[in-house]
Order: C-alpha cells, then sequence, then structure tokens
C-alpha cells in the first residue's frame, strides 16, 4: 500500500489476537542510534525520543486502516499497564491519520500510553520501517535494540521477556 509517500505492507491478513502469540522480538545486532523526532499526541503535547533517554521505549509504527494494528492494540494496551510500573515507556506512532480518525478508533481500541501523530509521513521514512505494524525497541542509551514487523502478542514471554531484561 502507497500511503504519503511510503510503500508499506504487512504481512497476513487479519491474524486474530491469539494468532500473535510466539511471535517474538528480533535483536538489532548492531544496535544503530534511534532517530529523534517531535511529535505531536491527540492530546496536544509534544514528546521528542531524546526526551525519553535512559528508559527503555517501545516505538510502534501504525495506522487504523491495518488488521494486525488492530489485532494487536488489545494486549499492547493491556501489557502497557504492567510494564510502565517497570519504567519501560510505550509510544505509538500513527502514520497519515488525524486526530478525529485515531479518537473515533480509540472508541473500540482503547490506548492510555501516548498516541503520536505522524500526519504528513515525515518521521516514519526516517526510520526502518517495512511495514505495519512496526515495533522498535529502543535501549536505556538512545539506540535500536530489537525489531518487529507485523503484530505481536505484547503479553507473550517472547516479547515481554527481552523488554525486562533492558530494563534491569
Amino acid at each position: 500500500m502507497l500511503i504519503l509517500g511510503v510503500t508499506l505492507s504487512y504481512p497476513g491478513l487479519c491474524p486474530a489476537e491469539d494468532d500473535l502469540r510466539g511471535r517474538p522480538l528480533y535483536e538489532v545486532k548492531d544496535r544503530p542510534p534511534a532517530p529523534d523526532f517531535r511529535l505531536e499526541d491527540t492530546e496536544g503535547d509534544f514528546h521528542r525520543l531524546s526526551d525519553y533517554r535512559g528508559k527503555v521505549v517501545i516505538l510502534n509504527f501504525w495506522a487504523t486502516w491495518c488488521p494486525p494494528c488492530r489485532a494487536e492494540m488489545p494486549s499492547m494496551q493491556r501489557a502497557w499497564k504492567h510494564l510502565k510500573a517497570r519504567g519501560i515507556e510505550m509510544l505509538a506512532v500513527n502514520v497519515g491519520e488525524d486526530e478525529d480518525i485515531i479518537f473515533t478508533f480509540t472508541a473500540d481500541y482503547p490506548a492510555d500510553y501516548p498516541l503520536l501523530l505522524d500526519r504528513e509521513g515525515q518521521i516514519i521514512k526516517e526510520w526502518p520501517v517495512l511495514g505495519l505494524p512496526t515495533t522498535f525497541v529502543i535501549d536505556r542509551d538512545g539506540r535500536i535494540a530489537y525489531r518487529a514487523v507485523g503484530g505481536r502478542d505484547w503479553e507473550d514471554p517472547l516479547v515481554v521477556e527481552p523488554l525486562l531484561k533492558l530494563a534491569k
């Protein structure tokens, strides 16, 4: 799919949340620096990735039209309730949509973590995103430690254990 000049694809059609189990995070061996950004959230507050330095950050690129994004959102929300107590941050960057679309979407898929707006698709171009959803885990030093292309069950030990190790 072509959106805002960026070609995006996503694996699978519309996996059920149960079908997301067993999909691990993949380690990024060279741990490149995470590109910084400044984005507004749906509440009108601005977030700069570099402001989270010293914390582990889950950075998820998604869109409301993406079936695997919708499939993983409930487990992301449940995981967020536990991970934030461990000092792990979660940011979800919506690509190419506005507050009104996201507001309607979150009536069915609530999210308490910040939903950031990449309205023009500029930030996604700076990241090695292969499809939606794509998630990166940023270590305390601001480097990309893990990547996942496609939906995940964010309560699966294959996903949670690497996060907890980084947060120690």
